[in-house]
């Protein structure tokens, strides 16, 4: 059976996969392979997880949570998803700020790639990380710490520096979140996008560059009826939609607790869409949103031929170095496509021509054609912790070329 990412759109070239049962196991597989690299839960569209050595797979490593009350933090498994986590932090009684739209995926890969929710006021989930533990290159495990000179290099790392055995998070209490959807918003609402991204918690604009929903999660009930000439959804809606709604997170205004509103999706259901897609993001700086949407609303007849949906989300500012959110504030513009790798290729590269001119960054784990920069600190980062390239693989190479 061909081991491939999410999509099915990159088979891995692993020559063996490897699943060690005990951090020892873990240590010297690594220090004894020439070409290693981890694989969490493969949700990704790109070659990024992809490995021409072998691979490793954490999915039999202890995965017990480790809950600080005093300092408010939880060392958690790389291979957990949130999913599995959300739940035993609610139960204690805590919260972490922010979620992706999919909880199925795992926290390590989740981290390693920038991966990221909406709202204003919080970051991606990498800025929760105050420490991790990773076993090197000569099967050594070193654990940093925020404050440690090489932290903001090594959470988003894109499996470069290592294996990330485990990852302690920021916590805040436990809160509950109304989720709405609206309907009918139009592209003249641009004009209040800052007081429309700031209206929840989370917010979220779904749209095919014609017609616009926005999923609203807030922490107190919506009471204005007209909001932003907006529509309340009359029942459950999902992101796509011809999709039912039966895999959303319960919607209409419903309270519950934050890990069953602030995905778009349940964990114990698998979204509609799963694996029928392509995806690329681009994030760009919050002070030229406007103007960006603007221009794809323009083009937004060569878009749609190949698009499912768009989703505009805001990202608060991090410090870490390979974060698309670093030193900004952020505004990221999905695009889940059609599984069509070459006719969406002309598309993606026509919508990154568009969004040049706002210093676009990508997202890590999803498809883009322009090559980023790579931080010089981070290349030598790379260059002391792993010498011989046991954790390169192509993306990376291509990455880290001068």
């Amino acid at each position: 059976m061909t081991l491939t990412n999410w999509a099915g759109n990159t088979a891995f070239r692993a020559r063996d996969v490897h699943h060690p049962t005990s951090l020892d196991e873990l240590q010297r597989l690594v220090s004894a392979r020439a070409q290693v690299r981890a694989l969490g839960s493969g949700h990704s569209f790109n070659d990024v997880a992809d490995a021409t050595g072998d691979l490793v797979v954490l999915d039999r490593m202890p995965d017990a949570v480790e809950i600080d009350s005093a300092t408010a933090t939880a060392r958690v498994p790389a291979r957990m998803t949130y999913a599995r986590l959300a739940p035993v932090l609610n139960e204690a009684g805590f919260a972490l700020a922010n979620l992706a739209s999919l909880p199925h995926i795992s926290v390590a890969g989740s981290v390693a790639t920038g991966t990221h929710g909406s709202g204003d006021a919080v970051a991606s989930l990498s800025a929760a990380v105050s420490a991790l533990d990773l076993v090197t290159a000569d099967g050594s495990v070193l654990t940093l710490s925020r404050g440690d000179a090489d932290f903001p290099g090594a959470v988003v790392a894109l499996g470069a520096l290592g294996v990330v055995t485990s990852l302690t998070l920021d916590l805040v209490p436990s809160f509950q979140i109304h989720q709405y959807v609206r309907e009918g918003l139009t592209v003249d609402a641009l004009a209040h996008f800052e007081d429309i991204m700031s209206a929840g918690y989370s917010v979220s604009l779904f749209t095919d560059w014609r017609d616009t929903r926005v999923w609203l999660k807030r922490t107190e009930e919506l009471t204005t009826p007209d909001w932003y000439g907006t529509r309340p959804a009359d029942g459950a809606r999902h992101p796509l939609p011809a999709m039912s709604a039966e895999s959303c997170t319960i919607q209409l205004g419903v309270p519950g607790p934050w890990h069953e509103r602030l995905p778009h999706f349940r964990p114990d259901a698998e979204p509609s869409s799963a694996g029928n897609e392509l995806q690329s993001e681009l994030l760009v700086p919050r002070e030229h949103a406007v103007k960006a949407l603007r221009e794809l609303y323009a083009i937004g007849d060569r878009i749609r031929p190949v698009l499912q949906i768009s989703e505009v989300r805001s990202v608060a500012a991090d410090d870490l170095w390979l974060s698309p959110f670093l030193g900004r504030d952020s505004v990221g513009i999905h695009f889940t496509w059609v599984k069509d790798t070459a006719a969406v290729l002309p598309v993606l590269e026509l919508v990154e021509e568009t969004l040049a001119p706002f210093e676009p960054r990508p997202h890590w784990g999803k498809l883009f054609t322009r090559r980023p920069s790579c931080p010089e600190r981070f290349r030598s980062l790379v260059e002391r912790l792993d010498p011989a390239g046991k954790f390169a693989n192509d993306f990376t190479r291509t990455l880290l070329a001068r």
